[in-house]
């Protein structure tokens, strides 16, 4: 089973990517950091004649790159309680994917997926952090994934996530289930 972590922080060693590190080692998934890739925000032509623009970045490749695996596991900080921007722009642009000729394909792939999502977040996250891991499930039903489990830990400052041991077990127990 091929695991791809999509990484939404923009942080480099921040909570959620310890958090992450927890639940998918770097050895055991592909680990895949969007602030490494440049993603342009969706321009929503859906409704034009001439469609979706074609835009020159990463997302094509990182799509192909997700595309390879079995499980996807969403890593975001909590971002006034929703997803990071680099997530919510990669994601928006699957709109954007699902018209693309050369990805009639793609709607299909992701409904023979698992998903997971761990997030982190400072203000009462295993609350306030609810509507994103719905958010996360309405994704996944819409594509027909499977929406297997998440875990949300809470940290303010940086290295605060090594406090939540409830977040920690959580995460050790995911990968469990991913193998």
């Amino acid at each position: 089973m091929k695991i791809a972590v999509i990484h939404g922080s923009t942080r480099l060693n921040g909570n959620t990517e310890y958090l992450t590190y927890q639940a998918i080692p770097k050895e055991k998934g592909t680990h895949i950091f969007l602030r490494d890739y440049n993603i342009e925000p969706i321009v929503d032509e859906r409704h034009s004649e001439e469609g979706f623009p074609e835009v020159n970045d990463d997302h094509e490749k990182l799509i192909d790159l997700m595309l390879e695996h079995d499980v996807l596991v969403f890593s975001t900080p909590i971002y006034w309680y929703g997803m990071s921007g680099p997530l919510k722009t990669y994601i928006d642009r699957w709109s954007q994917i699902m018209r693309d000729p050369d990805y009639t394909h793609f709607r299909g792939e992701l409904g023979k997926k698992k998903a997971y999502l761990i997030a982190v977040g400072g203000d009462h996250p295993k609350v306030k952090g609810l509507p994103l891991v719905q958010q996360f499930n309405y994704i996944c039903q819409f594509y027909g994934m499977r929406f297997e489990d998440y875990v949300i830990g809470e940290a303010r400052k940086p290295g605060e996530i090594r406090n939540d041991e409830a977040a920690l077990k959580a995460a050790a127990q995911l990968i469990k289930e991913l193998h």
